[in-house]
């Protein structure tokens, strides 16, 4: 693995901190001093920070949320609104994977383990995102159309999933299963198709699902849904 993720599995700083050590000339692998994204092997190599070994790498820490509306999936907010970060542990290294938009509501997933984050979230991968929108419109039409394909500004995009079921008074809940993150792609899907949103949840992010979590609650993932995220991230 490369020597900043090793260092943040380690739980000596963030990725991005344990970058800029290495770029300073804190760090030194086998006596010479590390180079920025230079693999190395821990426990075979010995590696240390300021003269100091680092210990084996720590398990990677996996953190399921509810997050709520009107919560910010960033590190922090100059504005000084609620983020995601405030809901959670304080983990060394600790990370989104993929975003919510601020009034979207449902599961994200946070780990320690940047490396998994980032591939759970590229697009070859096509980690299935499950989202429930409360709507007004035409919805017979928008899920078939949906099913076929909607082509947005910044390319198509076709629902593997696609229903609807009434909630009354000219309400809908319009739920769609998607295989791309792109931002707020539910979203201006809905915008395409002629559907209002009311309300926006995400409620199932590749194995993971929402359940019965309370808002601005946490979970850790199951043994079941941890081997498929490992499995996710190391296809």
């Amino acid at each position: 693995m490369r020597i900043q993720r090793a260092l943040a599995r380690a739980g000596i700083a963030s990725r991005r901190a344990a970058e800029a050590m290495v770029v300073a000339g804190r760090v030194t692998v086998n006596g010479e001093v590390a180079r920025t994204g230079q693999t190395v092997h821990p426990g075979r190599d010995e590696i240390t920070v300021d003269g100091t070994p680092i210990g084996a790498p720590v398990r990677s820490e996996w953190i399921v949320l509810h997050k709520p509306a009107g919560v910010l999936t960033t590190r922090s907010d100059p504005g000084g609104r609620p983020t995601v970060f405030d809901l959670v542990p304080p983990l060394p290294g600790l990370t989104y994977v993929g975003r919510l938009d601020y009034m979207t509501e449902g599961v994200l997933l946070l780990t320690t383990d940047g490396a998994a984050a980032h591939a759970l979230t590229h697009p070859s991968r096509e980690v299935e995102r499950t989202y429930v929108a409360v709507v007004r419109g035409p919805v017979a039409a928008a899920v078939n159309q949906a099913r076929r394909g909607v082509e947005l500004e910044d390319g198509p995009v076709r629902a593997t999933f696609a229903d609807a079921r009434p909630l009354g008074h000219g309400r809908w809940e319009f739920e769609v299963t998607i295989a791309e993150g792109r931002t707020h792609e539910v979203r201006r899907l809905c915008d395409a198709l002629g559907l209002d949103v009311d309300r926006l949840v995400r409620t199932q992010f590749g194995p993971v699902k929402l359940g019965r979590l309370p808002s601005g609650e946490t979970r850790p993932l199951t043994a079941n849904e941890q081997r498929a995220i490992d499995a996710l991230a190391k296809r």
